[in-house]
């Protein structure tokens, strides 16, 4: 019984060191010792010890990522419409929407980011800073695929603006192609 116990301990700590390997070798460094069998693997100062003898892990945590932070100082963006409704349109279409809007700050608006809440909404903004008094367009684009029924997804914008994020809403009715006999 104890011999299944190690087993699965053995099997815990090459999971569990597979895992911080990938995670930790985009940028870091690994080490191993097989004479005391650690393996510490490294990244910025931080470090992850692991005994594979023994289920415990040494663990000195690793900083959290920093957060998106928009370039310039603070400005504020205004849409002519927050929100845009689709109506009835069928599963596997494309349907397109530009919103539009106003850098209404006294500071160049500069839009670091635009994500969809899924794959299925795909957002395209300008790269290049917006003057004040400027106008700009972020086109969505909206792909229900096999999705049905009432639908609702968001488009969060990313910028020097105060709250950094401002948020836009699609909307439709999604109508099956093929239903069920």
């Amino acid at each position: 019984m104890e011999s299944k116990e190690n087993i699965k301990i053995g099997l815990l700590a090459v999971i569990a060191l597979t895992l911080i390997f990938n995670t930790f070798m985009q940028d870091g460094t690994a080490t191993s010792n097989e004479q005391e069998g650690n393996v510490s693997i490294s990244k910025n100062n931080d470090q992850i010890t692991l005994n594979p003898q023994t289920p415990d892990v040494t663990q000195t945590p690793v900083k959290p990522a920093e957060p998106e932070v928009p370039a310039g100082p603070a400005t504020t963006i205004k849409f002519a419409e927050e929100s845009h409704d689709f109506g009835n349109i069928k599963q596997d279409t494309e349907n397109k929407h530009i919103f539009t809007f106003t850098n209404t700050g006294t500071e160049p608006l500069i839009i670091s980011n635009a994500k969809g809440s899924c794959g299925c909404t795909v957002p395209k903004y300008p790269r290049e800073p917006i003057p004040p008094g400027g106008r700009g367009e972020i086109e969505v684009e909206y792909k229900p695929g096999k999705k049905k029924g009432n639908q609702n997804q968001t488009v969060t914008i990313t910028a020097n603006t105060e709250p950094k994020n401002t948020q836009i809403q699609i909307k439709a009715q999604v109508e099956e192609v093929n239903p069920p006999s």
